[in-house]
């Protein structure tokens, strides 16, 4: 059953329309074909028009959609022999983050990611994508293995940021996420970050700070979410009631077309008409594609190429459009 986002309620009711339409034309002797026919024409523009002018706010709530693809569906979707790896080697698991080698289109791939989970269970199971230090250390010690064996890496970033817990904090957060970072920075293998659909503060730069970034056309990435923007620049009209959260996403352009513009990130992968979560199997095959292009792009750069395009990369953010 489909899921409707509050801005999309004139389309779900077109649809609703076209539905009751199909079960009256199957209960009964009526030919309502063009009636259909007229209704999904004027559906189509209208998720169209509607997707075509999303605002800032509107790309976050498509985002974060309950049936957006997730981490284990591109890996079903793109990968053979996927081995998951468990374990930090010091502390212990943590499963917001998985990850492990599989086959991919004939290569040999590190593959890691954030997980939310599909459910209640599997999202408590998941912590809902917010990992712990032991998430990146396991992330570190799979980027270790990859280089060890020539391997790319692969890291589908989809986060609203790391679990900010007492028991994280005691464990090192703050520096698991920079040593993951660094490490990425480091790294002597072609590294491939995709922001598949949030990507939030440090929690997602510690696996994305890759060769290439890309992002799926209605993905977002940002310092910190709108929410938490918009209660620390606007608390009182917060305590109002007045929700300042679209005004701070509009503030910050976390929009893939925004961050393409400054250079924060070098491709956008577009997504099928009304959202990945519309067709998810088009969305994880529009992903391979492009994931494939990349790594076949870096694949026979040396390991010192590869660290020094990945640093003048990142040194360059910011610098885009100045004389």
């Amino acid at each position: 059953m489909r899921t409707y986002l509050d801005f999309e309620k004139p389309i779900a009711e077109l649809e609703s329309r076209i539905e009751d339409l199909r079960g009256m034309e199957k209960s009964a002797d009526v030919n309502v074909n063009d009636e259909i026919s007229r209704l999904e024409v004027k559906a189509q523009k209208l998720l169209s028009d509607t997707y075509s002018n999303l605002t800032r706010w509107q790309k976050t709530s498509v985002a974060r959609h309950a049936q957006r693809p997730h981490f284990c569906d591109y890996i079903e979707g793109l990968t053979e022999d996927f081995t998951p790896l468990a374990g930090d080697r010091s502390f212990g698991e943590d499963e917001a983050i998985v990850g492990g080698p599989a086959r991919f289109r004939g290569r040999s791939v590190m593959f890691i990611g954030h997980e939310k989970g599909r459910d209640t269970e599997s999202r408590l199971k998941h912590n809902f994508g917010s990992a712990r230090p032991e998430g990146y250390r396991k992330a570190i010690r799979l980027m270790e293995m990859a280089e060890r064996f020539h391997m790319p890496v692969v890291s589908l970033v989809d986060t609203a940021g790391a679990y900010p817990g007492l028991g994280a904090e005691e464990r090192g957060q703050a520096e698991a996420i920079a040593t993951c970072t660094e490490k990425c920075l480091g790294l002597g293998s072609p590294l491939i970050s995709v922001i598949v659909g949030e990507g939030g503060s440090g929690g997602a730069v510690a696996i994305a700070a890759g060769n290439r970034v890309m992002m799926l056309e209605h993905s977002i990435y940002s310092v910190i979410s709108p929410e938490g923007c918009a209660s620390i620049l606007w608390r009182d009209a917060q305590a109002r009631g007045d929700n300042k959260a679209p005004d701070a996403a509009e503030a910050m352009k976390i929009a893939a077309s925004d961050l393409l513009e400054l250079g924060v990130i070098d491709q956008i992968i577009s997504e099928p008409l009304g959202g990945a979560h519309r067709d998810v199997k088009a969305t994880i095959e529009r992903l391979g594609d492009a994931v494939e292009h990349a790594i076949h792009d870096l694949e026979d750069l040396s390991p010192e190429e590869l660290r020094k395009q990945r640093r003048e990369k990142f040194l360059n953010i910011g610098r885009v459009g100045l004389a």
